[in-house]
């Protein structure tokens, strides 16, 4: 079992940046994909970023080049850094993971592990 806890969402003016972050617990996740998912009212929850038990990473159009992912495995904990925020970034942040790597995996149904989520508001 593996349980996951988002922090370090808030509110930032267009231009800004923050960091997200993850804490795993109750389970190694070395072998695991881990990736952040993003939902904003009335939308489809849609994938963000992927990191691979060996640090290959991927990222969604919408935020390649302004956004970050990366793990800390002796912390247990993923990150997301999020630079030049735009109003359409917000929505509500969630780790997912499950085992093995992150190939072909950009559905939520391709994740067992979630956490409850973080709100990123950013203003014009």
């Amino acid at each position: 079992q593996v349980q996951l806890a988002e922090s370090g969402g808030g509110s930032v003016q267009a231009g800004g940046s923050l960091q997200l972050s993850c804490a795993v617990s109750g389970n190694t996740y070395s072998k695991f994909c881990m990736a952040w998912f993003r939902q904003a009212p009335g939308r489809q929850r849609e994938v963000v970023a992927a990191i691979d038990p060996d640090d290959g990473r991927s990222y969604s159009e919408s935020v390649q080049g302004r956004f970050t992912i990366s793990k800390d495995s002796a912390k247990n904990r993923l990150y997301l850094r999020m630079d030049s925020l735009k109003p359409d970034d917000t929505s509500m942040y969630y780790c997912a993971a499950s085992p093995g790597d992150c190939l072909g995996r950009s559905e939520p149904t391709d994740y067992i592990y979630w956490g409850r989520g973080t709100q990123v508001t950013v203003s014009s």
